[in-house]
């Protein structure tokens, strides 16, 4: 069975994981933020106490960040690209950054891999009906999360002899 302790060897996992949040994030939006002071970024002047929102949907489909294939799940763009899902890189900040991050976010790293890695580990995985990965509905249902506008359907087969 897959331990933690297996976690730091499964790349590819982490790469399928940036690549999940950089393409259906589970906010689109993060917290809102208030400026404290007028400033300039980029040439944007924002004014004192205007609310800012953090488009991380956006972020993660972005072509200039991910190359003209940004809209299509590849896991491998993450193959030589140390990007940390902390908040500390901001081309994919899905549990936000500083002091507005996820608390939650090491809990939910640790077990979404354990959790990802065990039903690879111990299941082969077939779509319904002879149905084709090219054939999966992945719109979203737009809210103050992002979840399948229709579920996913998967036959599991456990693999694992007892």
């Amino acid at each position: 069975m897959v331990e933690e302790s297996d976690l730091p060897k499964l790349a590819y996992l982490d790469m399928v994981i940036k690549e999940s949040f950089g393409l259906h994030p589970v906010a689109p939006l993060l917290v809102p933020h208030e400026s404290i002071e007028d400033v300039t970024v980029n040439g944007y002047f924002i004014p004192k106490k205007s609310r800012l929102l953090v488009n991380t949907w956006s972020m993660g489909r972005n072509p200039k960040i991910w190359s003209s294939n940004a809209e299509e799940f590849f896991p491998e763009r993450f193959k030589d690209r140390k990007i940390d899902l902390r908040g500390h890189d901001f081309e994919l900040i899905p549990f936000g950054t500083g002091r507005r991050g996820c608390p939650g976010m090491q809990l939910a790293l640790i077990s979404m891999r354990l959790i990802l890695a065990q039903l690879a580990h111990c299941f082969d995985w077939e779509l319904p009906d002879g149905m084709l990965s090219n054939e999966l509905d992945m719109t979203e249902k737009f809210g103050l999360t992002l979840p399948r506008a229709n579920h996913l359907l998967a036959k599991p087969t456990y693999r694992l002899i007892a």
